[in-house]
């Protein structure tokens, strides 16, 4: 049998960003209107966790890229997603309530898998304390998908 001692909280003990990301944030996800191929919404975001839901329409979907300092754990919503890996492995098609947990370093795309319904898709990202998430392209993102992201928010703390 283990024995866990709780310490007091020291006082000065995180820096004025670290509290600041410590504050309780709520949030309401509505689906957007998105008239873009791919639109985010974004949840809440501390110093170590963003979660968002992306939305992907019609043929929407991006490119093969990498995360230095960022493990994502991705869950269907709505619609169908395919994530790919590198050498064209399909990782896996994932309904609603599936998904997959994509590790720092480790390249992957996805796209929506369904015509007819648009893919909604819950990102929960957790990076490394301190670090920059620096994303790496391997392949070029697809004309259609350059600078046409649109951008939302789903707080309702502010």
């Amino acid at each position: 049998m283990s024995t866990v001692e709780m310490l007091p909280k020291k006082e000065g003990s995180f820096d004025a960003d670290v509290e600041q990301a410590r504050k309780i944030q709520t949030f309401a996800y509505a689906k957007p209107d998105v008239t873009t191929p791919k639109g985010s919404s974004k949840l809440c975001q501390t110093d170590i966790l963003k979660t968002a839901v992306q939305i992907v329409r019609k043929g929407g979907g991006n490119n093969l890229h990498s995360h230095a300092v960022a493990d994502t754990c991705w869950m269907v919503l709505k619609g169908r997603a395919r994530f790919h890996g590198e050498d064209g492995v399909v990782l896996g098609e994932f309904g609603p309530m599936e998904g997959i947990m994509t590790p720092r370093g480790t390249a992957y795309w996805f796209e929506s898998a369904d015509d007819d319904e648009d893919l909604e898709l819950l990102q929960a990202a957790a990076k490394l304390r301190g670090e920059k998430d620096i994303r790496t392209n391997h392949e070029e993102r697809p004309a259609q998908m350059k600078n046409q992201i649109q951008r939302f928010s789903a707080r309702t703390d502010r």
